[in-house]
């Protein structure tokens, strides 16, 4: 009898209890969901401001600071050796490095040939660059801030805006390069995008960011600046990404290609030395070739800024932003947890290991097409020939370019990335079978002209001034036919 009495009372104090721990956690929610107010002003963008207020993010984005790789210039003969061939006529074949750390982009970015040997060079360079940039546009106008002179305009500016807080804790420019204030809002730290070119893209393809998940955001916050773009001379030089067609390579080849026929719109980034054509200098399409990737489904931050534990118990989202064979634990193992952290870097090995070998092979087509296309131009061949030769070199440049300037060697794509090259060498192939035929017929030896390439390509090889390199790529069997 008291036990049944018992028992109605022990669940009453369990329910109680129970209700005491429910209120609890909705409180803990509650208190979570309340909006961050840091204080601070809503167009900062100075990266220390944010030092103090987060102080374990800001440890683990100091890890950016930390340079574990040597500095190698990409045209180094275990590299892509042949760089300063196909680019020639442009600044990308002078000088073109191995990246450092975020914190180093806006630094590295004013210190390399391309823009110190470049008179001309635009402040829209620095567009992606720089935590100032949206400070940028207000003070000089939409119009005008991407078209502006980099050295004798935009530079003295920043200069005047940075040199009260540069200090050696994030070298002279860390603090205006990307950091927070790229991707969070100061007061709110909420995710969003600062930079107009990823806004302006986005609505024209029907996209409204302002439904964007925080899922979709932390991809879109990367979006910004690891994408393919150009500046548009007929739209005061704005940085413009070409996504009108959709994000696959051949979709961005489209856009170009529309482009190409109207006068007075884009044609490339340069116009090569040894062909007299214009060619598209691919950016770094992270974020389209991750689009239709088999990774599409997790974010970028999933990967690249996995949750962390630090200081022996607190979660953050880490700062550090570099490749997730780094962090396998937190970046792979959440969804890869059947493989082992030895298989998964030997998976990405294997991956990036066959894409090199193909990107190796499509640059050595597009370097044979090139000096063919370059023996028809020196010979006089049928003007209609080069015409079609040099497009289908244009073709293939492009599509082995696009997914060499993608940082995941091949991982955010290995199907898209070997199809672009398949497409690109099919490409270059045509255009030297199209060369060869009216080579032939002018009573070219082919043989020779193989064995000069061969020469060349080797004296541009064993140069060991790197930024000489692009002068070996031009000699009195293959001339300069830009400026004729």
């Amino acid at each position: 009898m008291r036990s049944n009495t018992k028992k109605p009372f022990l669940l009453m104090i369990i329910s109680f209890f129970l209700m005491l721990a429910l209120v609890g956690c909705a409180s803990s929610q509650a208190q979570e969901k309340e909006p961050l107010n840091t204080g601070l002003d809503p167009k900062e963008w100075n990266s220390y401001a944010f030092k103090d207020k987060f102080p374990l993010h800001w440890e683990s984005f100091m890890k950016n600071m930390v340079d574990e790789k040597e500095v190698k210039p990409k045209n180094d003969p275990s590299i892509e050796p042949y760089l300063p061939i196909l680019w020639n006529g442009f600044g990308f074949a002078v000088e073109y490095n191995l990246t450092r750390g975020h914190t180093y982009a806006f630094e590295d970015q004013m210190e390399v040939r391309r823009i110190t040997d470049n008179p001309n060079a635009i402040s829209a360079c620095m567009s992606c660059k720089t935590t100032l940039f949206p400070a940028m546009i207000e003070e000089f106008g939409y119009e005008k801030a991407f078209a502006m002179n980099y050295h004798d305009e935009a530079m003295p500016w920043i200069d005047k805006m940075t040199e009260p807080t540069k200090t050696d804790e994030l070298g002279n420019y860390g603090h205006a390069s990307v950091g927070c204030s790229t991707c969070h809002d100061p007061v709110t730290m909420d995710l969003r995008v600062s930079l107009p070119q990823l806004t302006i893209s986005l609505e024209n393809m029907g996209y409204d960011i302002s439904k964007a998940t925080q899922h979709d955001m932390r991809s879109l916050v990367c979006a910004q600046c690891h994408v393919e773009y150009y500046f548009d001379p007929a739209n005061d030089r704005h940085t413009t990404f070409p996504w009108a067609n959709g994000l696959r390579m051949e979709n961005m080849w489209d856009y170009y290609e529309e482009k190409f026929e109207v006068e007075g719109q884009f044609q490339g980034e340069y116009v090569s030395r040894l062909t007299n054509q214009p060619i598209l200098k691919a950016q770094h399409p992270e974020y389209e070739l991750w689009s239709y990737g088999p990774h599409q489904s997790v974010s970028c931050s999933d990967c690249h800024m996995p949750y962390q534990r630090v200081d022996g118990k607190k979660k953050i989202t880490s700062h550090r932003w570099g490749s997730p064979l780094k962090t396998v634990e937190e970046s792979c193992r959440t969804c890869h947890a059947d493989k082992s952290p030895t298989e998964i870097k030997d998976r990405v090995k294997d991956i990036q290991t066959v894409h090199k070998a193909a990107l190796l092979e499509a640059q050595e087509v597009s370097v044979q097409a090139t000096y063919y296309v370059n023996r028809m131009m020196t010979r006089e061949v049928d003007a209609a020939k080069i015409k079609e030769a040099q497009h289908l070199l244009r073709e293939g440049q492009w599509f082995w370019d696009i997914i060499a300037a993608e940082n995941s060697k091949g991982f955010h794509n290995p199907q898209g990335a070997m199809e672009s090259f398949r497409r690109s060498i099919l490409a270059s192939s045509k255009a030297i079978e199209i060369a060869t035929i009216e080579l032939m017929k002018n009573g070219e030896d082919i043989d020779e002209l193989k064995r000069q390439i061969e020469i060349t390509k080797q004296n541009v090889v064993n140069e060991t001034v790197s930024h000489q390199k692009h002068l070996q790529a031009i000699n009195e069997w293959f001339p300069n036919h830009r400026d004729k």
